[in-house]
């Protein structure tokens, strides 16, 4: 169902205090910054390897990631699963009874799809899949 671990999420109270650790204490480059309405998020991907760390710092304080960090603190929010069919791993989810928050995929960073795994499921932690979006073909200039 997963082909590899995608990213990791952390919920940050100061995006760029969290951007300067990550990138120069840690030696992460910074690999892409989006603001993602539909999630109520402020992204900034951080390359390690094939993977990556998604720095996530909320739109404002009703939104998921900042509920959560009003209720727990910053730190790790999330682990994000790459697929090649998110329809079909949530299906696969929900056959093997897993609780899903998302009955359908939804728009994730870089036009991603993605459905979260309710963390009552995963062992109390909340599990994206993620389908990455289909690559754009090269143009000539």
């Amino acid at each position: 169902m997963f082909d590899s671990i995608d990213h990791v999420g952390v919920a940050v109270d100061d995006l760029e205090a969290a951007v300067a650790l990550y990138s120069d204490k840690l030696g992460m480059p910074v690999q892409h910054r989006e603001t993602v309405e539909e999630q109520g998020v402020e992204a900034v991907l951080l390359g390690v390897g094939e993977s990556h760390v998604e720095l996530l710092s909320p739109l404002g304080d009703e939104t998921p990631v900042g509920r959560f960090l009003a209720k727990k603190g910053p730190g790790m929010h999330h682990t994000a699963y790459k697929c090649a069919d998110v329809a079909g791993a949530i299906e696969q989810c929900r056959s093997r009874g897993l609780r899903m928050i998302d009955e359908h995929p939804r728009r994730g960073i870089r036009d991603s799809l993605v459905a979260f795994v309710h963390p009552s499921s995963t062992g109390g932690v909340l599990t994206e899949l993620v389908q990455p979006a289909a690559p754009r073909p090269e143009t000539d200039h």
